[in-house]
């Protein structure tokens, strides 16, 4: 069985056409890490960190110092033994959710390579196509027209607009003027964990006509507020839980405290293999599945289309940020036909190449 010879890293910065704005904060270039793993025989892994402070407070230099401090205890593990492996890993750099996700990647991606398997097909090969939505981050209302406009036109139908961190009326404002010019479209809302439940209920019902489009409202109120996920829930919307549900322990706490209907699994914000068994814990327990991410290149989108597109059975879609990058660092990996994403030509590992 192949060992782990080589581990390395190296900073990469892309710059972003626009400013991706969340509720806690705006992130203007993509500070991420490019990691490898090699293993015996020569063969290559590559895997993307993409830590974004506002959302986690995880920044690059995290990262960086976490695979440092974890290359002596990496090197020599038995690579297809990747259970085992990730669970080293969660050990050493679970402080760096982005760094043990780079890792994780980099290592399944070196394996079904060598294996002559796509990550897709390792992780089931259930779905060969996505449909994505396109994400409407923070800013003005004639912001939020233009970004609509152009998304409308080119042919998304689910927009998730970002919302929370300002007054009412200017959200209020944003997503009327969005949906003017997208009449087809349906709305996910994420507060990424900005509001109280009170807030939200608020915000939804004073949208009028436009609630009837809201088909989930993602994270409204703060990671550790399963009672207002609920009230929110209970006032008549789907909620998903993404900050409140970053490991296993805390799916388990979501379901217990029947807190959400879909949950939001992203690889950066957990691990790409917890984010493989938090997808079929939240399955096997009746709630519905999202896949989502941070401001991450088709290197991690890619992966993460393999995970939702192999195990199936997604609702919800967001993988979109490679749309918001001046520049593709990358090749391969899913094909876009934007807002459709094809994973049926990857013929080995995740098929991103430097």
């Amino acid at each position: 069985m192949p060992r782990i010879t080589h581990l390395a890293y190296r900073p990469f910065d892309v710059a972003l056409t626009e400013p991706f704005g969340i509720a806690g904060g705006t992130q203007h270039v993509c500070r991420n890490l490019l990691v490898e793993v090699g293993l015996e025989g020569g063969t290559l892994g590559i895997g993307e960190a993409a830590p974004f402070p506002a959302f986690n407070g995880e920044t690059r230099e995290d990262a960086e110092q976490a695979l440092e401090g974890a290359r002596d205890a990496l090197l020599g593990a038995e690579a297809a033994n990747w259970r085992t492996v990730a669970r080293l890993a969660s050990q050493v750099l679970g402080s760096a959710p982005s760094a043990l996700c780079a890792f994780e990647t980099a290592l399944l991606d070196g394996l079904t390579r060598s294996l002559g398997l796509s990550l897709f097909a390792f992780f089931g090969g259930a779905e060969p196509e996505l449909v994505s939505d396109v994400t409407l981050t923070t800013g003005t209302p004639e912001q939020a027209a233009a970004q609509a406009a152009r998304a409308h036109a080119r042919g998304f139908r689910t927009l998730k607009a970002k919302v929370g961190g300002v007054p009412l009326t200017e959200d209020l404002e944003r997503l009327a003027r969005a949906a003017a010019v997208a009449p087809e479209a349906s709305f996910i809302l994420d507060a990424n964990a900005s509001l109280r439940a009170e807030e939200a209920i608020r915000l939804l019902r004073a949208l009028g006509a436009l609630r009837d489009r809201v088909v989930l409202f993602e994270q409204p109120t703060g990671a550790k507020d399963l009672t207002g996920l609920r009230a929110v829930r209970e006032a008549g919307v789907r909620v998903a839980a993404d900050e409140s549900a970053t490991t296993l322990a805390d799916l388990e706490r979501v379901i217990e405290a029947g807190a959400a209907d879909v949950v939001n699994v992203k690889i950066m914000k957990s691990g790409l293999v917890t984010a493989l068994d938090m997808a079929l814990g939240a399955r096997a327990a009746g709630l519905e599945l999202m896949i989502g991410g941070l401001v991450e290149t088709r290197l991690a989108m890619s992966t993460s289309a393999c995970l939702a597109g192999g195990v199936g059975g997604f609702s919800f879609v967001d993988l979109d940020t490679p749309l918001f990058m001046a520049d593709d660092p990358f090749q391969g990996g899913f094909t876009d036909d934007w807002p459709r994403l094809g994973l049926g030509a990857i013929e080995r590992g995740h098929g991103v190449l430097c």
